[in-house]
């Protein structure tokens, strides 16, 4: 059998999938970026064409900058809280002790709620009349009188980053934890009877067994937190003073809540072109972690 043959066969067993995928993703995704260069609206009118004005408009518009600010800040903090906690979560539950089967199994239950849940838990925790948080710090002396974490612009945002951390630390954890069933046991025997402490042997025998699938799970959550959406949405809808808007509930905003669609493609696009940008920078990174592995 020719190899053009085999290639020719492996096009059209392919193809049924390349014709679903052009519909459901090529099309939609041409008629955004036609959009983006019109002043249509969602309803009513298909619009005009405007060239890169709405572009323009976005990229030196206030609400963009400080959407952008706020959706930095809140990737850059949260993930690196959750590798912190993962990796120290992920160390502890790699020790012999009685229950650590229960407790892996308990540390998964924040990642497995739907997202939905999570932040409605929190948004009861942080309430201001009956939460759980404000009663807990009042008993302890910390407050002297309940606060509105979610009606306050100064903690709103660190309120949701701690939302968002609790829910998806354990999947670092998980990812850390099996990185460190690899490390060979006879190495760390060895580096402890050599004197090592418990620092240099996480720096020199663990961290290399769990560089590469840290940096997976740094991937996978820095272009989640870039695009969060649904946990700022359910607690604070952007909210108080759009001190917690980020980009993806801007372009909502934009596109559904104010109606215009032309801009509201525009932001889209961006902010599609964003996670692109972090997406190869990031594989760039795994590839270059993989050589030189």
């Amino acid at each position: 059998m020719s190899a053009n043959w085999i290639s020719t066969r492996a096009w059209l067993l392919m193809l049924p999938l390349l014709v679903v995928m052009v519909s459901v993703i090529g099309w939609p995704l041409v008629d955004t970026v036609r959009l983006s260069f019109t002043d249509a609206k969602l309803v009513g009118t298909a619009g005009s064409f405007v060239g890169i004005d709405n572009y323009a408009k976005m990229l030196t518009g206030s609400n963009f900058q400080r959407a952008l600010v706020t959706t930095t800040w809140f990737a850059v903090v949260s993930v690196t809280a959750e590798m912190v906690l993962g990796v120290f979560a992920a160390l502890l539950l790699n020790q012999q002790f009685r229950g650590r089967a229960a407790l892996r199994a308990l540390m998964i239950l924040p990642w497995a709620l739907p997202t939905v849940v999570n932040a409605t838990l929190w948004r009861l925790i942080y309430n201001p009349e009956y939460g759980a948080l404000n009663a807990a710090l009042t008993q302890l002396g910390l407050i002297d009188s309940y606060r509105s974490w979610l009606g306050e612009p100064g903690s709103a945002l660190t309120a949701l980053i701690i939302a968002d951390c609790w829910k998806n630390f354990p999947l670092v954890a998980l990812i850390a934890l099996a990185a460190l069933q690899a490390v060979p046991r006879d190495i760390t025997a060895a580096a402890l009877v050599d004197g090592a402490g418990p620092f240099n042997r996480f720096r020199f025998v663990v961290m290399p067994y769990l560089a590469g699938p840290l940096l997976v799970a740094l991937v996978l959550r820095t272009i989640e937190a870039f695009k969060v959406f649904d946990i700022i949405w359910v607690m604070t809808r952007g909210g108080p003073a759009n001190s917690t808007r980020t980009l993806s509930i801007l372009v909502y905003q934009e596109a559904f809540s104010f109606q215009r669609a032309g801009s509201g493609a525009s932001l889209a696009l961006i902010v599609t072109l964003l996670v692109t940008v972090l997406a190869v920078a990031y594989a760039a990174l795994l590839r270059r972690a993989a050589g030189a592995s």
